[in-house]
């Protein structure tokens, strides 16, 4: 079992920053590649970065490219995701989520935190 738990959420302006965090536990974190996904309400859950397990390969959403990144601290057993111009559109429940095959659809991930809340204002 893998435990993650998301912060760093809250309400911004458009065009400013948040980092969130995912702190996990349980299993051996370094053996995970990590992704972040986001809900907006009364949308479907979806890819918003990924990365590999040593932190050397990074997968990003056409939506947040060159705005967000993904990063990992193996040793703080950490993900992060630096969250820059943010726009009212990036408004959604935030979720990190663990998984071992190397894709990041839904399916393809085995552990899920609770998700933190980002709200970006106009």
């Amino acid at each position: 079992q893998v435990q993650l738990v998301e912060s760093g959420g809250g309400l911004v302006q458009a065009g400013g920053s948040l980092r969130l965090s995912c702190a996990a536990s349980g299993r051996t974190f370094s053996d995970y590649g990590m992704a972040w996904f986001r809900q907006a309400s009364g949308k479907e859950r979806e890819f918003v970065a990924a990365i590999n397990k040593s932190g050397g390969s990074l997968w990003y959403a056409a939506s947040v490219k060159r705005r967000f990144t993904i990063s990992r601290d193996n040793a703080r057993n950490t993900v992060y995701l630096q969250m820059n111009s943010l726009k009212p559109e990036d408004t959604a429940v935030y979720y990190c989520a663990a998984g071992r095959s190397g894709t990041w659809s839904i399916d393809d991930m085995d552990y899920w935190g609770k998700g933190t809340l980002v709200t970006v204002s106009s």
